[in-house]
């Protein structure tokens, strides 16, 4: 199956294979794990042109908003609830081709039409944070979306640890 091209010319696979190592550049000797995380979701919005990217925190019984790009988003999302709070629970990565057919899906933007959410994990294999994209378009993310964000989330997972 061929993939399609982008307006730019290039693969989603080829945008992705330049933009993992700039996000490994950007993060490299800076310690701060905000710092990174902001500079890691302003690389994916503009490098993917997500509509929405940005992670949550598990903190306690809940996730709570981190850095995040586009617009305003739900601060606080308990587990199992919604895609971010099913993905947490199940610690996988989740694909909803279409949010309205996703039962209990949170809508923090009515704009947002599919998603792709991944977990990261600490050292013990317990969920720390949950990385959401938000796309304004049906069936946005696929394998290829899968294998390269769940790359960044080992990379932000490295400088948690």
């Amino acid at each position: 199956m061929a993939e399609s091209l982008s307006v730019s010319g290039t693969t989603k696979k080829e945008k992705y294979e330049s933009l993992l190592p700039q996000i490994k550049a950007l993060i490299e000797g800076e310690t701060d794990f905000i710092a990174n995380l902001s500079n890691i979701m302003s690389a994916l919005k503009f490098g993917m042109d997500f509509f929405w990217v940005g992670v949550y925190h598990v903190k306690e019984n809940e996730l709570v908003l981190g850095p995040f790009q586009g617009p305003v988003a739900c601060t606080r999302i308990g587990l199992g609830k919604g895609v971010c709070g099913t993905a947490w629970k199940e610690k996988k990565t989740i694909i909803v081709e279409d949010v309205d057919q996703f039962p209990g899906h949170i809508a923090c933007s009515s704009l947002s039409k599919s998603e792709i959410v991944i977990p990261a994990f600490d050292k013990k294999g317990n969920v720390i944070l949950i990385l959401d994209v938000d796309s304004k378009h049906l069936a946005t993310f696929d394998e290829t979306d899968k294998f390269y964000l769940e790359q960044v989330m080992t990379i932000i997972s490295k400088c948690a640890n």
